[in-house]
């Protein structure tokens, strides 16, 4: 049984997928680094989580970096997670936690900044707001974490009946209204600006990277196309007979989800091979079946 297991796991297919998904991991966690260190560190920008935690921790004890404090402060959530949830509830979340740290030290060894690299702070907001954001979409993308107080609202999620974006959202707010403090209020009302931005460059993120088109063709030549599309384009559809309101010609109706560069390229074909075809395009960012996302 466990050698079977482990032929199944050592397929190139498994591999391949083990491969891409371990890729797209470091690179999310890599832009969150590469936000924190070079944009949210040198100008003090805490949105909350771990990273606006040792931001303000760094201020405090400046013998320190950001990156060491966030060593220090995911060991400490890794040791809880330990204690209340097990090794296997974690997950990825371990390693999330320690290589978001371990990049984050090295942008920071490899571009040490003593102050912002602009005067502008706007500007040096939205790519404090836009990296991290990038980087927590891809990673949330393949349903991986990146740590930190995620580790928290796994605790909460067990042993309590507390809604866990009400009570991440309070740590942030409470992280924000700190460094309000130390830093003035024209950096806490940034820091409010980019926790709002945050969540909002998130979710869009997500849906530009799960973003498909839904093509409905209707024509009279459904051979041609429905070859294009399985051949060529190497997805299936679904087709059925359709009538036309006004003229009560018979027609063919194929329905099919395609990447953009898909959906561009079937718009092409059909353009040169049935002109009169009728098609409607419509996005969408959540598909579930074979092919797509699991249920």
């Amino acid at each position: 049984m466990l050698a079977e297991q482990i032929r199944e796991k050592l397929t190139p297919a498994r591999l391949r997928e083990d491969a891409k998904f371990f890729a797209l991991l470091n690179l999310g966690l890599f832009l969150t680094a590469l936000g924190t260190a070079l944009f949210k560190a040198p100008n003090h920008f805490a949105f909350g989580g771990t990273t606006g935690l040792s931001v303000i921790l760094a201020t405090l004890w400046p013998q320190w970096n950001v990156g060491g404090f966030m060593w220090l402060v995911n060991a400490v959530l890794v040791v809880l997670g330990f204690v209340f949830l097990g090794v296997r509830s974690m997950g990825w979340t371990i390693f999330s936690s320690f290589a978001l740290s371990f990049y984050v030290s090295l942008c920071e060894r490899l571009w040490p900044l003593e102050q912002p690299m602009t005067d502008d702070v706007f500007l040096e907001l939205c790519f404090a707001v836009i990296l991290p954001a990038l980087g927590a979409a891809i990673v949330f993308n393949i349903g991986a974490s990146t740590g930190g107080t995620d580790i928290i609202a796994m605790i909460l999620h067990k042993y309590t009946s507390l809604e866990i974006g009400r009570a991440l959202l309070v740590s942030d707010i409470g992280i924000v209204l700190w460094a309000a403090y130390l830093y003035g209020p024209a950096t806490g009302l940034y820091c409010i600006l980019g926790m709002i931005l945050k969540s909002t460059v998130v979710d869009n993120a997500i849906e530009s990277l799960n973003l498909r088109k839904v093509c409905t063709v209707v024509t009279s030549k459904p051979d041609c196309i429905r070859a294009f599309i399985v051949e060529e384009l190497h997805r299936s559809a679904t087709e059925e007979r359709a009538t036309g309101a006004f003229t009560h010609e018979e027609k063919w109706a194929l329905m099919t989800v395609l990447t953009r560069q898909q959906a561009q390229m079937l718009r092409n074909f059909i353009r040169i091979h049935d002109p009169h075809a009728f098609i409607t395009i419509v996005n969408s960012s959540e598909i579930i079946g074979k092919g797509f996302l699991s249920n």
